[in-house]
């Protein structure tokens, strides 16, 4: 129930008390001036303004992205038109880093695993040109999880290049506590090991493990798809005193299998791919917020967030977007 249902209406020209005077056509209490008759319907915030969409449908359509429907399916369920659902994601996009810019600051996690996962935008990167835009081509998203708590606190979406590496190390040590020392480990990409260096300075315990993977060719046509067998796995010490029983990257590569689920755009063989740029960042930050706040983890039994005591009870999708 609404708090202005306890609040009353006064006339603007009469000053006085208005009477209460039925509902508008879309639920809002009307109300009506004793002496001039003039209406007034109370205010009303809408959440998803300055779209005008039904705001039951449109946490429906979100909802559906959430659980890794494609655009087309969403469609066709909350008879949305596809532009609508698009505006939609990336609106809900930016109310997801908003909230997460502030909520991930000041966390305490103790041995946090980062990996990267491909994906494409427009088009594979064999098929790139020269006159395509910057964003066109492969794309990564770097994700760092807690191994306690499993929350995210830090990913990034771009090239894996340098400067995609130093902008995730730099927003994952800005939502970490001062001084706070932790373990990190990562996969062999070789820009890590710099770039931890540069970033924290020996706060972090930093350790990489290094997977070789046999021959591709080893499958025939109808497994050419299957990944190639792991024929060993390298640990390296880059800098502090790792806990070799906490170096590991299963969760983060659990986490990466949770992406492909959830997020349409992330399927493999299908044209469900992200075509904009924005719509990946989107997309991902939306997962992000909802993964951390609104979804109960089956090992955990509560939310990361939860977990990790930034937040008291789970959130409902109203609530993140709000």
């Amino acid at each position: 129930m609404r708090l202005l249902y306890f609040i009353a209406m006064n006339c603007a020209d009469c000053t006085i008390t208005c009477q209460k005077f039925g509902k508008h056509r879309n639920g809002l209490r009307r109300f009506r001036c004793p002496q001039c008759g003039k209406t007034y319907t109370e205010e009303h915030r809408r959440l998803f303004a300055p779209m005008i969409v039904p705001e039951e449908k449109a946490l429906l359509a979100i909802q559906l992205l959430i659980e890794g429907t494609s655009i087309r399916t969403v469609e066709r369920i909350t008879e949305l038109h596809r532009d609508t659902i698009l505006r939609l994601l990336v609106l809900a996009g930016q109310r997801s880093i908003a909230l997460m810019d502030t909520q991930m600051r000041g966390l305490r996690c103790e041995h946090i695993q980062s990996d990267e996962i491909w994906t494409f935008v427009a088009k594979k990167q064999r098929h790139v040109k020269a006159d395509d835009p910057a964003e066109v081509g492969d794309a990564w998203v770097f994700v760092a999880i807690d191994a306690e708590s499993k929350l995210i606190p830090a990913y990034t979406v771009g090239k894996r290049n340098r400067d995609i590496t130093y902008q995730f190390l730099n927003d994952l040590r800005s939502r970490l506590a001062e001084e706070h020392r932790f373990q990190l480990t990562t996969d062999g990409f070789h820009f890590y090991r710099k770039g931890v260096e540069d970033v924290f300075a020996g706060q972090a315990d930093f350790a990489q493990i290094i997977k070789i993977f046999g021959d591709h060719g080893q499958h025939d046509a109808a497994g050419r798809y299957s990944p190639a067998a792991m024929t060993q796995t390298i640990i390296k010490i880059r800098d502090g005193r790792p806990d070799r029983r906490h170096v590991s990257t299963s969760f983060v590569e659990r986490q990466n299998l949770t992406m492909r689920m959830a997020i349409r755009r992330f399927t493999r063989l299908t044209n469900a791919f992200s075509k904009k740029l924005d719509n990946l960042k989107a997309a991902c930050a939306l997962h992000f917020a909802y993964y951390n706040f609104c979804r109960i983890h089956k090992s955990l039994r509560v939310t990361p967030a939860m977990e990790a005591g930034i937040a008291d009870h789970m959130w409902s999708l109203r609530e993140l977007l709000a």
